[in-house]
């Protein structure tokens, strides 16, 4: 082990001298060594690194998977031991890399969490619109879920940016801006908290369009804690994120007959494959539903 741990500390020096990595990160790399050495020494009956050839590296992975680690886990763990078998063989001690041809698994594709119509409609009633702060978080559940723009995106917005009369909002992402068409009830929620919430909540010159109990530019975690306030009172029992509703916006378009393009162009989606995975679980649905209710399904 002596060995071993010789070659760990190099590493670990290597590391924070040269490849600036987040002390998460570094954590989890020598979390990745710790577990791998144990391995190695108990039951490879090893007690150099350096000896371990690319079938026992590729026996790990195996056991990791028959342990019940995740894909996710056992990918990065990979991603660890290519790291240090490349500094490994960078220095000299070793003469080829034996992680060459070591292959992470496939990650499974999880599907984002959405709401039903139902839900979303129940979420929306729960803002108390005789205040200012309800009249305000109103028309942030009802642009957000008009729109499918992100949180971050919502909380950039500008006075400027919105155009009711019209019927759309000027979204900055962080390549371009984007024009999304904005619904008439989220204009008219919109229209309400402008005429009669915002001006009783800002205090000095401020421009953001939504604003906190102080009259500032609300936050991402402002808007948050507000979400997870109305889901409560709401009951709906599903782990909500400030991303739900955007998931929500586009899952409900296409599973309506949008075209994926057009929901890609409003998501702001660089590439028309992440869009994909609202096509693919509005199929998933149709699916269960044939299954549950066709009588020769």
């Amino acid at each position: 082990m002596e060995k071993m741990n010789s070659y760990i500390n190099e590493y670990e020096a290597f590391l924070v001298d040269h490849k600036k990595l987040s002390t998460n990160t570094l954590l989890s790399y020598k979390r990745d060594l710790k577990f791998f050495c144990e391995y190695v020494s108990s039951n490879l009956k090893l007690d150099d690194l350096t000896q371990v050839s690319p079938v026992d590296l590729m026996t790990y992975t195996i056991s990791l998977k028959k342990s019940g680690k995740a894909n996710a886990t056992i990918s990065r763990t990979i991603a660890s031991l290519r790291t240090f078998y490349s500094f490994l063989h960078h220095k000299g001690f070793m003469l080829s890399n034996p992680t060459t041809e070591l292959e992470a698994p496939k990650q499974d594709r999880k599907m984002p969490q959405v709401l039903t119509l139902a839900e979303v409609e129940r979420l929306l009633s729960r803002p108390d619109v005789r205040t200012s702060i309800g009249k305000r978080d109103k028309a942030m559940i009802e642009l957000l879920y008009a729109t499918g723009i992100r949180v971050s995106e919502l909380i950039s917005l500008t006075l400027s940016d919105i155009n009711t009369t019209m019927g759309y909002i000027k979204c900055k992402g962080a390549n371009k801006t984007r024009v999304i068409p904005l619904g008439s009830m989220a204009s008219r929620a919109i229209e309400i908290y402008l005429k009669d919430g915002r001006g009783q909540l800002v205090s000095e010159d401020e421009d953001a369009l939504f604003v906190n109990y102080y009259g500032k530019k609300l936050t991402r975690q402002g808007f948050w804690k507000v979400i997870k306030r109305y889901s409560e009172e709401a009951n709906i029992h599903k782990s909500i994120t400030p991303h739900t509703l955007r998931h929500s916006f586009a899952f409900h378009l296409i599973q309506n007959g949008a075209d994926l393009k057009s929901v890609q162009e409003m998501l702001g989606h660089s590439d028309v494959a992440t869009t994909q995975i609202y096509l693919e679980m509005s199929n998933a649905k149709l699916r269960d539903i044939y299954e549950k209710t066709h009588p020769r399904a």
